[in-house]
């Protein structure tokens, strides 16, 4: 067992409070990855200015799903790092007396990150892309 412990603090900490913000933003991108497959091996529906479906793209479905789990990355991981780091340091102001006071804390922390995150993490990309034909060589539009 002793060969196992954390010797430093600073170990520690990363381990113990900060190593799972980043598994979990990494996590959520898997996810989304995961479930939009379909998008990202078949295409989505392209349209022109005026919107009219011209037509099925490979390119854009991948850009969409990308930009969609960087989004939900961003939005997890930083919603479980920042209240890690904050708490961090009301641990060692002891601001916080009791451990009810700490978790209550801790709770109104994440919700407000959460909070303050998710119109931020929706706001990344644009809702409607563009997508240029030239950025890529094996781009095809398919008629529908």
């Amino acid at each position: 067992m002793n060969r196992y412990t954390l010797k430093s603090p600073l170990t520690e900490l990363v381990v113990r409070k900060l190593l799972h913000a980043p598994l979990l933003g990494l996590m959520s991108a898997l996810t989304v990855a995961i479930v939009r497959s379909p998008e990202f091996e078949n295409g989505i529906e392209v349209m022109d200015r005026n919107g009219q479906v011209v037509g099925v793209s490979k390119n854009a479905g991948e850009k969409a799903v990308r930009e969609t789990a960087l989004s939900r990355a961003a939005l997890f991981g930083t919603s479980f790092f920042l209240p890690a780091v904050f708490m961090y340091f009301v641990e060692r102001a002891n601001f916080a007396k009791t451990p009810r006071a700490f978790a209550s804390m801790r709770m109104m922390m994440i919700t407000g990150v959460l909070a303050g995150m998710l119109p931020v993490s929706l706001s990344i990309f644009p809702q409607c892309g563009k997508v240029s034909p030239f950025t890529r060589t094996d781009f095809r539009i398919i008629t529908i």
